[in-house]
């Protein structure tokens, strides 16, 4: 029985899974989105979110300790200095994991797992969305005070 066991082992040992989500966390880090099993993407999300939270404070401390966990010193620098800053303001959820079908080979569930502040595309509908709201209720504040404008012309005669 699993009672009170968290964690997916993913059929590796100990330090074969650390060495894999090292790896794979500095390849998300570094690609911004990566394609994986659903299973080892949700075993990432939880190994990486935690770095990325680390990272928020920019201290000698919190480099040591992340560097501990990927062991790749170009993903540092990337985290630090160009993801740090864009989720700065973000209480967490730094990560989305999107399935994408199954495997041809083996019939495994393959999902993609990607920065959320890093997908071009999804924001930049975002910003149309909010542009286009804009746009609208900007509109119908034009348009009220020039229908206005003519009956106040008429009392004033």
């Amino acid at each position: 029985m699993r009672h009170k066991k968290a964690i997916n082992h993913l059929g590796r040992k100990d330090g074969h899974r650390k060495a894999m989500l090292a790896n794979m966390a500095s390849s998300l880090i570094m690609h911004k989105r990566i394609n994986t099993t659903v299973a080892k993407a949700k075993a990432l999300k939880t190994y990486v979110e935690p770095l990325i939270t680390k990272s928020k404070e920019d201290t000698t401390h919190s480099r040591r300790t992340v560097f501990s966990y990927l062991k790749n010193k170009e993903a540092v620098k990337e985290l630090f200095g160009i993801i740090a800053p864009r989720i700065a303001d973000r209480p967490g959820g730094y990560t989305r994991v999107l399935h994408t079908g199954f495997r041809q080979g083996d019939g495994a569930d393959m999902a993609l797992i990607e920065l959320v502040d890093f997908n071009e595309a999804a924001l930049a509908s975002a910003k149309a969305e909010a542009r286009k709201a804009t746009r609208r209720s900007r509109a119908k504040k034009a348009e009220a005070p020039a229908a206005e404008a003519p009956a106040e012309e008429a009392k004033a005669e």
